[in-house]
């Protein structure tokens, strides 16, 4: 089931977004993610979040900033099974349009963005990490 977020999530989000995150890019810093932990947990209850959830479980999750995907996240057990994908599909639904910043050498996300049929709009460098990224669009 996906729902939206509510502030009793925050711990179980949390959790999931640091271990995605140091899981997913090998290629910063661990650091760099503990860093940022405070700010994005304070920054998760005002964003637009949906949570897959199931037997009582938040399994993964989805933050929006309007048209903007700002991560989908999903828990190491869980990854590979189509949470991530039932996810966007949701968002796809509300939304006309979808905008995502990914970092290039996150092959998987790449793929798992295109098979869903984002397309590489632009090149740039993410200023934190230096770090090149992708952002990538999607229209209905």
């Amino acid at each position: 089931m996906i729902r939206k977020f509510s502030d009793d999530d925050i711990n179980r989000i949390m959790t999931i977004w640091f271990e995605a995150n140091t899981d997913s890019h090998n290629f910063i810093n661990p650091d760099y993610w503990k860093e940022k932990y405070n700010e994005v947990r304070e920054m998760i209850p005002q964003a637009e979040v949906y949570v897959c959830e199931s037997g009582g479980i938040i399994k993964g999750f989805i933050g929006l900033d309007g048209d903007y995907i700002a991560g989908i996240f999903v828990d190491k057990p869980y990854r590979s099974k189509g949470i991530g994908t039932a996810l966007l599909n949701f968002v796809k639904e509300i939304r006309n349009r979808l905008v995502l910043s990914v970092y290039e050498k996150n092959k998987s996300a790449v793929r798992f963005y295109e098979k869903s049929d984002f397309i590489i709009e632009s090149t740039g460098t993410d200023s934190d990490t230096l770090q090149t990224e992708y952002t990538m669009l999607w229209k209905r």
